[in-house]
């Protein structure tokens, strides 16, 4: 099984605890939009009463195509289920998020929800966080050599994310127009701890580390669906 058919085997899984009736909190992201596809089908397939909120202009333009009905976290506070990919978990269900660069919004959801899934290929699993992914930082574009700076004093090696990798010239602009440090730390022992650190430097909008938010992530592997539970 590919690692795409991973993604989608995971998607599909955790579409089946989307209820008549629920507000859903739609992540971002490769594995999301399998999710949102699959959503849309059940939709139709079964005439079910849903509403989802989006946590990026992409994932809207793929829920509208897929005929998902939207609204807004302002209409609807208060999210039954948010369902989102993840670039890291830990055995703790600890996440990094914001590969993508909505973090922000996917957090916000993620709060606001009463349940939060994560869906994910096995190759995301890690022993700790940090592994294999860097930390990323969302700042105010005018804070963003201050915020680097205080960054490393903490342990960190920031790189400013631009378009187009590391070989862009046009650093990555977020929804919120901020720009993001991509920040790498040698090993993660406690995420909680790392993500009030780093939160506390002003001019930090929002980080990627997502503390014991997850109730549940389906972790798709070559045989079958993994659920890991809190």
């Amino acid at each position: 099984m590919s690692i795409e058919e991973e993604k989608k085997g995971a998607a599909v899984y955790a579409c089946r605890f989307v209820k008549d009736g629920h507000i859903v909190g739609l992540g971002s992201g490769s594995t999301a939009v399998y999710f949102v596809e699959e959503l849309g089908r059940r939709i139709k397939r079964e005439k079910m009463g849903i509403l989802a909120i989006p946590s990026s202009y992409q994932i809207a333009k793929i829920a509208i195509k897929a005929g998902v009905p939207l609204t807004t976290l302002r209409e609807h506070p208060e999210v039954d289920i948010d369902v989102d990919g993840a670039d890291e978990v830990d055995p703790h269900l600890n996440l990094i998020k914001g590969g993508g660069g909505s973090l922000t919004n996917e957090k916000i959801i993620a709060q606001a929800a009463k349940r939060l899934i994560i869906i994910v290929d096995h190759t995301k699993m890690v022993r700790r966080l940090g592994s294999k992914f860097p930390v990323p930082v969302e700042v105010l574009p005018d804070a963003d050599r201050f915020v680097y700076r205080r960054l490393k004093d903490i342990g960190g090696v920031p790189k400013l994310r631009y378009f187009g990798g590391n070989g862009g010239r046009v650093p990555f602009i977020t929804e919120h127009r901020n720009f993001i440090l991509d920040t790498k730390f040698p090993e993660i022992l406690n995420p909680k701890q790392l993500g009030i650190e780093i939160k506390s430097i002003a001019g930090v909008v929002e980080h990627g580390i997502f503390h014991r938010m997850a109730d549940l992530v389906c972790v798709g592997s070559r045989r079958e669906v993994k659920i890991l539970r809190k």
